[in-house]
C-alpha cells in the first residue's frame, strides 16, 4: 500500500496561518496526541481543498488519487521563528475501501516519505522501527532543505503506525532541536494504551538480527 502523495498533501497545508492555541487531539481513529501550550495550532480549512487539488494532481493512479481524497490533515501546529512545523495526517480504512496490517506497515510509510521527496532534499537519512505498547511504528529522519531554498535547513522526520480503523503519520520540519525534541517527546495515546512520548530514544538503535 503506497500513499505517494499522502506526505504531499501533510506539507502543503502548512501554508495557513496560526488560528488558535494547541491542545490534546483526540481522534476518532482512536488516538490522542498533546503539545506544549506554546506551540500555535493551524486551521487549515481554507487550504485543504487546495492541497488536495494540487496533491492528485502528482497522484500516479486512480489508487493514489482516491488516498489523497481520503486523507485530512488532523493537527497543524507550528513553533518559534524560523517556523518548525508538525503535521498530524489521518487515513481511515473505511474511506479508502481497504484495511491494513502490520505487514503492510513498511510499504504504506515508505510511500508516505517517498513524497517528501519532491519537495525536499535530503540527505543522510537514517531508518527505524519500534514499539510504542502493541502498535509498531516505522520512523524516518533527514536532513532537509525545501527545493529552491537551499538557505533553509530543518530536520525531517516522519512516524508512521496503523490502527484498526486507520493509518496515521506524524510529521515534522523542526528548524532546531528543542522543536524536534517537543515533536519525539509529545505524549501519544494509541487506542486506548497508557500515554507515552511519540519516539523512544532507541527508535533508530539497530535491531538484532532474527
Amino acid at each position: 500500500m503506497k500513499v505517494h502523495p499522502f506526505a504531499l498533501l501533510c506539507f502543503v497545508v502548512c501554508a495557513a496561518l496560526p488560528a488558535q492555541e494547541p491542545q490534546t487531539h483526540t481522534s476518532d481513529l482512536g488516538y490522542t496526541y498533546s503539545l506544549p501550550a506554546d506551540w500555535q495550532v493551524v486551521d487549515t480549512s481554507g487550504t485543504l481543498p487546495q492541497a488536495k487539488e494540487q496533491a492528485q494532481q502528482n497522484a500516479a493512479n486512480d489508487e493514489e488519487k482516491k488516498g489523497v481524497g481520503c486523507a485530512s490533515a488532523a493537527l497543524t501546529a507550528r513553533h518559534g521563528s524560523p517556523a518548525s512545523v508538525l503535521v498530524v495526517v489521518e487515513l481511515p480504512f473505511d474511506c479508502l475501501g481497504q484495511a491494513a496490517t502490520d505487514k503492510d506497515l513498511p510499504g504504506f510509510a515508505l510511500g508516505a516519505s517517498e513524497g517528501l521527496k519532491q519537495m525536499f532534499d535530503l540527505t543522510d537519512t537514517a531508518t527505524g522501527t519500534y514499539k510504542l505498547g502493541s502498535h509498531s511504528l516505522w520512523i524516518e529522519r533527514s536532513k532537509g532543505t525545501p527545493k529552491g531554498h537551499s538557505e533553509m535547513a530543518y530536520t525531517v522526520e516522519i512516524a508512521c503506525s496503523l490502527l484498526k480503523k486507520g493509518a496515521v503519520c506524524w510529521m515534522t520540519m523542526a528548524s532546531d532541536a528543542d522543536a524536534l525534541h517537543v515533536f519525539e517527546s509529545s505524549p501519544v495515546s494509541l487506542e486506548g494504551e497508557p500515554p507515552v512520548a511519540l519516539v523512544p530514544a532507541t527508535a533508530f538503535d539497530k535491531k538484532p538480527a532474527q
